[in-house]
């Protein structure tokens, strides 16, 4: 089976109803991004960072993987298919895709301060002052600004492999995931949907300027020729 390849971003989970990372203004559900999602906002106020992921958390449990989500997720019929997101929620996995590699991190995992003992946690809150079995503060698994991605040698070696990559509901600009496309091997045919322009250097390969629903579903229709 060809190796198929996924990089997606927030637009591929907002047609559920899950909050984009961050927009135009530099707010996450009206919150200054720097203040909730970077390792000094954690230091100055670990309290409000943990409010803060507790609601992401419980509105996680209320929402659905959609069509592009599902869409992903059968093409491993037909495909040696894997995903790589930039997205903390869960609903790829909900959707049934097996192997997903989460560069930023998962809402429903905590840890330890040191990151090195991680725990499921699901969609329940974390408490004020709760503890992780080290004695240290019990955290979201997230990867803030300031903390290094540390799957993103992982990430690279499966994008390398890959027969075909595809790009869905991210802008390229969040880096080092952007970089991302520039790990494809020469002749790796690379398509890209969002509904937005975004820098897609490559001729070998096709924009598809819809939402992630809708390009997904002509996405499969292309990949039905490649299958084989």
């Amino acid at each position: 089976m060809k190796k198929l390849v996924f990089l997606t971003g927030a637009g591929v989970s907002a047609e559920s109803g899950v909050a984009t990372f961050r927009d135009s203004g530099g707010l996450w559900e009206n919150y200054d991004v720097m203040k909730v999602a970077s390792i000094e906002g954690w230091n100055e106020d670990c309290d409000l960072v943990q409010r803060f992921y507790n609601d992401r958390r419980a509105q996680l449990a209320n929402v659905e993987p959609n069509a592009a989500h599902r869409a992903i997720a059968l093409l491993q019929a037909d495909f040696d298919a894997r995903v790589i997101t930039q997205n903390v929620d869960d609903l790829h996995e909900r959707a049934g895709s097996r192997d997903v590699l989460h560069l930023h991190g998962e809402l429903t995992k905590a840890c330890n301060e040191a990151k090195t003992d991680v725990i499921e946690i699901g969609y329940r809150a974390i408490a004020e002052g709760e503890k992780a079995a080290d004695g240290s503060r019990l955290r979201p698994f997230i990867v803030w600004f300031g903390e290094t991605v540390e799957l993103m040698n992982d990430a690279a070696y499966i994008t390398r492999e890959a027969d075909i990559f595809v790009i869905v509901g991210t802008s390229l600009q969040v880096y080092p995931a952007a970089s991302l496309i520039y790990f494809t091997r020469g002749k790796t045919p690379i398509y890209a949907i969002d509904p937005n322009e975004i820098a897609f250097p490559f001729d070998r390969g096709e924009f598809i300027r819809e939402k992630a629903s809708r390009g997904m579903e002509i996405l499969r229709e292309r990949l039905k020729l490649l299958a084989d």
